[in-house]
């Protein structure tokens, strides 16, 4: 490879950046080294200062796919850009955190509409939540999206799916201000019996959430002790994704 003095760093991190970005799947470091032709100190140096500026990132494996700002321009510029493809690998972060099930929910119609999971590693707790219709009033998505306005409060009478579903205006008006107070919302046993589940607001380039990442599991697993570092973790997956997506995450705590 020859180049004027001065441009061969520029020429060989290029080669690695288009090698990245082309390949179907994610590239390891040894793949990179041995498609390039270049030294493994020369690929490793590269490859830092490209992650450093956040044109490629690394994937749970430790292999390199296209960085945030790829990310943020596809998202900014395309409107039919793929979230589920985007949030994808911070799903699976959070299913390793937790072990729990993972969704990305969206409101649609009325109600959260799931549109992306990852399965619990238990057996129990292992329901297909995509493409279910879930109730904005009583569920942890649904919380957050009402509690930051990305979708409006339903009409009363709210419908009772357990002794412990919130059924009033008053009663749900104070719940989404708690929401927001704590930049997380929980729904606990609400929803269904023995089912407890957290969720926080996903932000992309302004202030109203576009869409909610939600872990839920059984009481038994997910009850008082175990609740605040699942939500710990669910907050600062959900703000990650959110700076990749360009998102403003103002008013999240």
């Amino acid at each position: 490879m020859s180049s004027p003095t001065g441009t061969q760093a520029i020429d060989r991190a290029a080669l690695l950046l288009t090698q990245v970005i082309q390949g179907t799947e994610p590239a390891s470091f040894t793949e990179l080294a041995a498609s390039s032709g270049l030294a493994k100190s020369t690929t490793s140096r590269l490859l830092t200062a490209l992650e450093r500026h956040q044109l490629v990132r690394r994937d749970q494996g430790g292999r390199f796919l296209p960085g945030e700002l790829f990310v943020q321009y596809a998202w900014q510029g395309t409107a039919d850009a793929d979230l589920v493809a985007v949030a994808q690998p911070y799903l699976d972060q959070l299913g390793e955190l937790t072990g729990e099930t993972i969704n990305l929910g969206l409101a649609s119609g009325g109600s959260i509409q799931q549109v992306a999971q990852v399965d619990s590693r238990y057996m129990i707790g292992g329901t297909n939540w995509i493409g279910l219709a879930v109730p904005l009033h009583c569920s942890a998505s649904g919380k957050v999206l009402l509690a930051y306005g990305a979708t409006t409060v339903p009409a009363e009478p709210f419908e009772a799916r357990t002794a412990r579903t919130i059924t009033s205006q008053s009663g749900l008006e104070a719940e989404l201000a708690l929401v927001r107070d704590r930049g997380y919302a929980v729904t606990d046993e609400e929803l269904e019996p023995g089912l407890v589940a957290v969720a926080a607001p996903v932000f992309a380039g302004g202030p109203v959430p576009i869409a909610a990442l939600s872990v839920s599991a059984p009481a038994s697993r997910l009850g008082a002790p175990h609740l605040p570092a699942t939500a710990t973790h669910c907050v600062e997956v959900a703000r990650a994704l959110s700076s990749t997506l360009g998102g403003q995450i103002e008013g999240a705590r």
